[in-house]
C-alpha cells in the first residue's frame, strides 16, 4: 500500500466520537400564529393607506400647466383666442368659452387677477340692476389701456352666459364684484 503523508488524515479521523442525545419535549411557542396574522393585516392596512395618500397627492397635483391632461388632445391652434372653447367633462356639463367683457369702471379691473371668481352686474339706463354672470372665472386681464367706455376683462363662462354678457354689454354698463 501507498504511504500517506503525515499532513493528510484519512476521512472521518477529525470527527468527534458519537454520544447519546438525551430525550426532551419539543419546544412550542404559544400565540405565534395569531401574531403572524396581525402583522399581515397591519401590512395590508399600511399599503392601502400609502396607496390612498399617493392617489390623493396625484389628484391634488392635477395635470398642471396649460398643456392639459395626459392622454387628451391639445386644443387646435386654428381656434381664435377669444372664442376658443374648452368643453367641461361630465354629464350635462355646459361648454365653456372665453368671453371678453368691457367693464365700465377701469379701476375695478385693477383689483382682479387671473383665476379670481367674479359676478358681472349690468346697470341699465332706467336704474334696474341685474346679475348677468355669477361665479365667472377670470382668465385674463389684457393690458390694452382704459378707454372712456371702460377696461377689458376676459372671463371663462358657459356659452349661454357669454351670449347674455355680449347682449348686456351693448345695452347697459357692466361692473364686477369680487367673490
Amino acid at each position: 500500500m501507498a504511504q500517506l503523508s503525515p499532513y493528510i488524515r484519512p476521512p472521518g479521523a477529525d470527527t468527534p466520537p458519537t454520544c447519546e442525545v438525551p430525550q426532551f419535549a419539543p419546544v412550542r411557542v404559544r400565540g405565534g400564529h395569531g401574531r403572524l396574522r396581525l402583522l399581515a393585516r397591519h401590512r395590508r392596512r399600511a399599503a392601502a393607506a400609502g396607496l390612498a395618500m399617493t392617489t390623493a397627492a396625484l389628484v391634488a397635483a392635477g395635470p398642471g400647466g396649460t398643456e392639459g391632461a395626459r392622454g387628451h388632445p391639445a386644443p387646435t391652434p386654428s381656434a381664435s383666442a377669444s372664442t376658443a372653447s374648452a368643453p367641461m367633462r361630465g354629464p350635462g356639463a355646459a361648454e365653456t368659452v372665453r368671453a371678453p367683457v368691457r367693464i365700465a369702471d377701469g379701476a375695478t379691473v385693477n383689483l382682479v387677477r387671473p383665476g379670481d371668481r367674479v359676478d358681472v352686474v349690468a346697470a341699465g339706463s332706467g336704474g334696474e340692476v341685474r346679475v348677468v354672470a355669477s361665479g365667472a372665472r377670470v382668465t385674463g386681464v389684457p393690458d390694452v389701456g382704459t378707454t372712456d367706455s371702460g377696461r377689458l376683462l376676459v372671463l371663462s363662462v358657459p356659452r349661454a352666459t357669454a351670449l347674455r354678457l355680449a347682449g348686456a354689454g351693448t345695452t347697459s354698463r357692466l361692473a364686477v364684484t369680487l367673490r
